[in-house]
């Protein structure tokens, strides 16, 4: 068969502008396009905002352009992308021109790698907090703290980045400020037209209340809880509901989606995405400063070497920052339990465990707090009753004392002290003339026979709030094949702890395992299994180079095996060869190897 040639589609014709070269688009959102451009007049590369066209149609938008980008502009810090130019009333477009940040949107993180070790997801919002409270000394509220205004450039162990890194290889940049503000004047925010998923908007900004630097609060623990978790905190299936849940406060808390996010940083989330602003941290200053304490709680004095660290190896820093995780935590619950706070150092250890489910002797450490906490939780609980029971005991005794010394004793009859001698005239009695007879024994009644039931088995109910994928996942419980896994099914299993196993059909999964601990509270649980990568061959000419279409960075020879990671469990691909340009299909399955002809010509 002879791959038929598919045409090289064009370039899109890019805007002009007097002042800049634009390059190539960077990205494109509700409010406006991104370009990569060159500044000839300062010889260096910049990022340009091009305004949509609906947008630039508005008087009061435009006006409004120009004085949030000159407020902007004022910000200085180091985690807030630079303005260096606004475009004026002789330009025909409506533009704004900032640093040009070389690397991945914090979305394009999370979209690669899921849930990102907690402690390096707060490092970043460490930054980002940041930059918000220099913002908000300024008078400046972000209103749409998101993944996608999260910039991350990195620079390599031998790579080179832009700017002055003070000595570090990383920097966060948050963008877009006062976008959310500027937009509001069309009533385009109430919508979420432009500003995309509302589950980032505080419940004020969504029922039109006024705004203060506590939504930027709310806005940060929407971003640290889906670093810690994964997804975000409110969803639905469709926008209306996603802010029906926002106003009502709904959402699963972050330690139960992760365990390994523990009890304290899933506390902090807590407090930041309070319904009501008052119930939040007053500042985000107040919010940095508790993320600080944790980090410092658990040896991490230097947040951002943990981020630089995860980005030079991902996968190697996960195994070490495991082991690291469960030395300090049970050196913390070890302290804590010798204080004997058995609540706190449950916590430590509960954490722990989430690093090291298999730990045998972590767990029985584990099992032992949670009966213990189990049990000054009912002491506490009991207490008050106790204490007016025994305050209406001693009262009664009391009252019963009283009652006594007031209550005078009975009269008592006077018995004579003579002895009176017996009559003469009276006779002795005589025998009686029948004998007794003699009783039988006294019969014991039979007891009845009492069947003792033994107490119906505690159990509780394990619920699956999100699944990856969607379809053909298994549980097994304990080993035991439980049958599939769905967000439509309840499992239920007793108070006992238990290891849940999953996997997926044909095998195209990697598997992975739960622990339960021990207790009677329903479960729920968040899965997102890796899916096997494809494995992908060409025949063709070894000379020649090979590429898939959708993938432009993977490039390889004839005869080589690459692996493709695939985000369902088979899919169709197109392989080209680069230097003919031309393209044969393959359909690619998790975990198998598939080959791709191309014939000489």
């Amino acid at each position: 068969m002879v791959a038929k040639l598919s045409p090289v589609p064009r370039a899109p014709r890019l805007p002009s502008l007097a002042k800049y070269e634009l390059l190539g688009e960077l990205g494109h959102g509700g409010m406006a396009t991104v370009y990569r451009a060159h500044d000839p007049r300062l010889g260096r590369d910049v990022a340009v905002k091009l305004l949509h066209a609906h947008l630039r149609e508005s008087v009061e938008v435009a006006a409004r352009f120009a004085t949030e980008a000159r407020a902007v502009a004022k910000l200085r810090h180091p985690n807030i992308v630079e303005v260096f130019d606004v475009s004026g009333d002789e330009d025909d477009e409506q533009f704004l021109v900032v640093e040009l940040v070389r690397g991945p949107s914090m979305r394009r993180l999370l979209a690669e790698h899921g849930a990102l070790p907690p402690e390096v997801g707060c490092a970043i919002v460490l930054d980002v907090l940041g930059a918000l409270a220099s913002a908000h000394d300024a008078g400046v509220v972000h209103r749409d703290v998101k993944p996608e205004n999260v910039l991350i450039e990195h620079r390599a162990l031998d790579g080179d980045v832009s700017g002055d890194l003070l000595g570090h290889r990383v920097r966060v940049k948050l963008t877009d400020f006062g976008i959310a503000k500027l937009l509001d004047v069309q009533g385009v925010t109430s919508t979420g037209q432009v500003l995309g998923s509302p589950a980032h908007m505080a419940p004020e900004q969504i029922d039109g209340s006024e705004v203060d630097e506590r939504a930027d609060v709310f806005g940060a623990g929407v971003l640290l809880y889906e670093c810690l978790v994964g997804h975000l905190p409110f969803e639905g299936q469709n926008p209306a509901q996603v802010l029906r849940r926002v106003l009502d406060g709904i959402y699963a808390k972050a330690e139960a989606e992760r365990p390994v996010v523990g009890t304290a940083l899933s506390a902090i989330c807590d407090r930041a995405l309070a319904r009501e602003p008052a119930d939040r941290y007053p500042t985000v200053r107040a919010m940095r400063d508790a993320l600080v304490a944790e980090l410092a709680r658990l040896d991490f004095g230097e947040p951002r070497a943990e981020l630089e660290a995860w980005l030079d190896d991902p996968e190697g820093y996960e195994g070490r920052h495991s082991a690291k995780m469960v030395e300090r935590l049970c050196a913390l619950g070890a302290e804590r339990r010798r204080r004997g706070d058995a609540l706190a150092a449950a916590a430590d250890y509960n954490r722990a465990l989430a690093f090291a489910p298999h730990d045998s002797q972590l767990l029985r450490v584990v099992t032992s707090l949670q009966r213990r906490s189990r049990r000054v939780a009912f002491v506490r609980r009991l207490a008050p009753l106790l204490l007016v029971a025994v305050c209406a005991g001693v009262s009664a005794f009391g009252a019963t004392r009283r009652l006594r010394r007031a209550t005078p004793p009975p009269p008592v009859a006077v018995v004579p002290s003579a002895s009176v001698a017996p009559s003469a005239s009276a006779a002795p009695p005589e025998p009686s003339s029948e004998l007794a007879a003699p009783s039988a024994p006294p019969r014991t009644p039979a007891r009845p026979t009492v069947i003792t039931r033994p107490p119906p088995p505690k159990t509780r109910a394990v619920t699956f709030v999100r699944l990856l994928p969607v379809a053909g996942v298994l549980v097994a419980v304990d080993g035991s094949p439980a049958g599939p896994a769905s967000t439509d099914r309840v499992l239920t299993v007793d108070d006992k702890a238990h290891e849940l196993t999953f996997s997926c059909a044909q095998d195209m999964c990697l598997p992975e395992r739960r622990f339960l601990p021990a207790g009677e509270a329903p479960e729920r649980l968040v899965v997102s299994l890796k899916i096997r990568d494809a494995r992908l061959t060409v025949n063709g000419d070894p000379a020649r180079t090979y590429g898939i279409v959708s993938r432009p960075g993977l490039t390889f020879r004839a005869g080589s095996v690459v692996s493709v990671a695939m985000s369902t469990g088979a899919a169709p691909f197109r392989v080209i060869e680069l230097e003919t340009q031309r393209v044969t299909p393959v359909y690619l399955k998790s975990g198998q190897l598939v080959t791709a002809s191309f014939e000489a010509e």
